[in-house]
């Protein structure tokens, strides 16, 4: 498996396609059209490979960043970029991915531009919606990943537990062991 999907949501996983964002030299996990071909087999949002290409993952790419703006803007309480909300709406109008019932059950197919679809779609209802009151950013300063928190008291802190939250919490250890020896 070459992506994560800590956030709650297919459109905020895809969002963290791009890790550790404020870094100098941030990770790219579309990198090539291969990783894109796998996000959305990994994801659910395509039952098998659309075979996307170089010009197709630019165009995800400028799309996971529109959703990124639309959902900082949001996080922050800033108005939403007028160039993001025109990409997102160009995408959310676009056909949808194909559901098929078959003998094993549902199927997804789909070309690159009907899996976007599909994530601007989720990304108009996430942003306009009142989900929008849920959005939190990862509390350890090196991840920059955006997640839903649907914890109960919404005081959900890390984008996931297991990584993140671990990360902190063994930092935090080490620090009050080296403070009590000291």
């Amino acid at each position: 498996m070459n992506h994560a999907f800590p956030c709650g949501t297919p459109a905020l996983d895809f969002v963290g396609t791009l890790r550790a964002r404020r870094n100098a030299e941030p990770l790219e996990k579309l990198a090539t059209p291969a990783l894109l071909d796998d996000w959305f087999v990994e994801s659910g949002t395509l039952d098998a490979a659309p075979g996307a290409n170089e010009a197709e993952v630019a165009i995800a790419v400028r799309l996971r960043e529109a959703i990124y703006d639309l959902v900082a803007a949001r996080l922050h309480g800033r108005p939403l970029p007028a160039e993001a909300v025109a990409e997102v709406n160009l995408h959310a109008s676009g056909l949808p991915v194909t559901v098929r019932l078959a003998p094993e059950g549902v199927t997804l197919t789909g070309s690159v531009s009907q899996a976007l679809a599909t994530l601007a779609r989720e990304t108009v209802r996430l942003v306009g919606g009142e989900e929008a009151a849920l959005l939190r950013e990862c509390a350890r300063p090196e991840c920059t990943q955006v997640y839903l928190d649907r914890s109960r008291g919404h005081r959900r802190e890390w984008c996931a537990m297991r990584t993140c939250g671990n990360r902190v919490k063994a930092a935090n250890y080490r620090a009050r062991q080296n403070a009590s020896q000291s």
